[in-house]
């Protein structure tokens, strides 16, 4: 496992950082454990999740996981808050003070640790001033609670707003963002990623394999296999069933034999490796998908495969938006 400078912090992080959003859900905790533990002895150090992942339930199991490897120390740990965890309450939810410190002291319950190494706004709230959100973040780094600060899908401008807020306010600034970024959307090309590099700040990609699409799974003109996340029918399995999004499964098809591979490890090997890039975020249901995806590690694409994707995939578009940011009159309709 190789390691990376998470942005202008100095810490390194592994080229690879597991997900676990699928941690006491599609992965029951024993399942999830195995996941946890194969991730630490594969050299991953570093763990992202959210207090609203399975209800909390993902935290507690990273927790656990944690423990049981007595690797604490050795983790970089990030999570996340401002989606509703569970109940009515309107309050316990959103990027406000209230909610920030309350969210915190939770997430800390749950991990079994005395601090957070990551702490991540998991989307902007429109409802809420930025400065409010970082001086509540700010507060629980100077208390020792907190690490570093980040964001995820946030757009370019939202980052160097609260960029221009900690610098005139004297706060911490955050330092890393987690955007949507796959062969199937390259979006974040355009400004998201100069904005980063320009800032010094990492890039934790999520999605990296399209939700699944990008593994081979689905075949043209043919059923989604039981259990699949997209529908051809409905949703936002619609817009990946097009034949332009074929089209890069058939390109990772061909560099996958090239290299004894599978498509998921040459999409994910290709995602590591772009500019400003620090470490995809991989999200495995199952043991078997995590041994797949760390042989991503192993494999490098030459300039004649990179220049094969970009034909399929061109650079800044978007074939299947796979994350569509909705502002409408209430934010929390998740």
């Amino acid at each position: 496992m190789n390691y990376r400078s998470f942005g202008r912090t100095g810490v390194q992080v592994s080229e690879l950082c597991l997900g676990t959003m699928m941690f006491g859900g599609p992965a029951d905790e024993d399942e999830s454990l195995r996941i946890a533990h194969a991730a630490l002895e594969a050299g991953i150090n570093l763990i992202d999740t959210a207090d609203s992942y399975s209800k909390g339930r993902a935290e507690e199991i990273v927790g656990r996981a944690l423990a049981e490897s007595g690797r604490r120390e050795r983790v970089v740990l990030a999570t996340k808050f401002h989606g509703p965890v569970d109940g009515r309450d309107p309050n316990a939810r959103g990027n406000h003070r209230r909610h920030i410190v309350a969210a915190c002291e939770a997430s800390l319950r749950r991990l079994q640790t005395d601090w957070i190494d990551l702490y991540q706004i998991h989307r902007p709230d429109p409802l809420v001033p930025i400065d409010e959100t970082l001086r509540a973040l700010d507060d629980l780094v100077r208390a020792g609670k907190v690490r570093y600060i980040g964001t995820s899908t946030f757009a370019a401008w939202q980052i160097v707003e609260s960029l221009w807020a900690s610098k005139e306010l004297g706060l911490n600034r955050v330092v890393c963002e987690q955007p949507p970024y796959h062969l199937l959307d390259r979006r974040v090309e355009r400004e998201l990623i100069p904005m980063a590099q320009t800032f010094g700040m990492a890039i934790l990609p999520w999605s990296p394999l399209a939700g699944g699409f990008l593994t081979g799974k689905y075949k043209r003109g043919a059923s989604a296999p039981a259990g699949a996340r997209f529908d051809e029918s409905a949703g936002r399995g619609a817009i990946h069933f097009s034949e332009p999004a074929f089209a890069v499964v058939d390109a990772l098809h061909t560099i996958a034999r090239n290299h004894a591979a599978t498509p998921s490890q040459v999409a994910v090997s290709w995602l590591s490796n772009r500019p400003g890039v620090t470490s995809p975020i991989v999200g495995p249901r199952t043991l078997d998908q995590f041994e797949e995806v760390v042989g991503a590690t192993r494999l490098s694409l030459d300039q004649d495969e990179t220049r094969a994707l970009d034909v399929v995939a061109p650079p800044g578009r978007a074939i299947a938006p796979y994350y569509q940011a909705a502002f409408g009159p209430h934010p929390y309709r998740w």
